[in-house]
């Protein structure tokens, strides 16, 4: 009997009405306009509600020609957990995983199974799952999911080594689930599960704390501070260069919540054979921070394609 990973937000975070759902993902699409590439290989996607961040991630996901891709790869903020005892699904299309590659990935040892209920009150990756199911609807493609944690640095360079191959593979490609930066002293409610370095614990949680109120007064308002602050970020992420970003995250201690994620996947574009190039191409604030008692959560979107220079 095949195990279904259900889509456990939509309702809330995204309309569970699958044609309402298609309507929003076309309108957005088609705002931003983009022209289809076969050069797009990954793409750098929030995951907050369609609500606040719907309209920013279609300029990562409307550049993605599904001609030629046949493995989808989401990275999402979790843990080192590669999962291939579910299939996943959203309101359009039912995504099966690629078992080879994850018997591959198993036979590192450097990956453990991703249990079914913590699965399910994640929501980085099934945020990204309806744009994809949009993007590839008439595509056979199969999916590789990996959960990313709060990795070291040396980690990091070591997921990236072990996964370069793949995106040198023209048919492979990878959807980075990251939201930017979450400012404010408000907690937010959370369904979700805090879980630690492998190996792992699991922590119920019903408060997050953002606890960030980085400002610097020569930028202006406080909105303008943290996009200067974001903005930095993406300029190194542009520039390939995990360690440059790695410092830039000591330094500001920038609550990018899928740093991680980033981290591995510049890894992974900076050693691979391709040459990528990561360009943003969105970014938006959830609000505009006037006051210290407000709050934000920053929204940028990137697709990295082959470098043809």
């Amino acid at each position: 009997m095949e195990v279904i990973r259900r889509a456990s937000h939509a309702g809330s975070w995204y309309t569970d009405n699958p044609r309402k759902l298609e309507e929003e993902l076309d309108g957005w699409l088609s705002a931003a306009g983009l022209p289809k590439s076969s050069d797009v290989r990954g793409v750098i996607a929030p995951h907050a509600g369609y609500s606040y961040s719907g309209r920013a991630a279609a300029y990562a996901f409307g550049n993605i020609d599904p001609t030629n891709i046949c493995g989808l790869v989401p990275h999402c903020m979790c843990n080192d957990v590669c999962n291939s005892a579910k299939y996943l699904t959203n309101q359009m299309m039912l995504f099966r995983p690629t078992l080879s590659v994850i018997e591959e990935l198993k036979a590192t040892g450097k990956f453990e199974l991703m249990d079914l209920r913590v699965d399910e009150a994640e929501h980085s990756m099934e945020m990204h799952l309806p744009y994809l199911a949009k993007v590839f609807k008439g595509h056979q493609v199969k999916v590789v999911p990996i959960l990313v944690g709060a990795l070291n640095a040396e980690s990091e360079a070591k997921y990236g080594k072990l996964l370069e191959k793949y995106i040198d593979d023209p048919k492979n490609f990878f959807s980075v689930s990251s939201d930017f930066c979450h400012w404010g002293t408000r907690y937010i409610s959370s369904t979700s599960y805090l879980v630690d370095y492998f190996p792992f614990s699991i922590i119920s949680s019903s408060k997050v704390w953002f606890n960030y109120t980085h400002y610097d007064n020569k930028h202006g308002a406080i909105y303008k501070s943290i996009e200067a602050l974001d903005k930095m970020g993406m300029d190194i992420i542009e520039t390939g260069d995990p360690d440059s970003f790695k410092k830039y995250l000591l330094e500001f201690e920038n609550t990018i919540c899928g740093r991680h994620p980033i981290g591995v996947f510049l890894h992974m574009t900076k050693n691979c054979s391709t040459k990528i190039k990561i360009q943003f191409l969105r970014y938006e604030q959830s609000s505009q921070c006037k006051t210290m008692r407000e709050s934000s959560v920053s929204y940028a979107s990137a697709a990295a394609k082959v470098d043809g220079e």
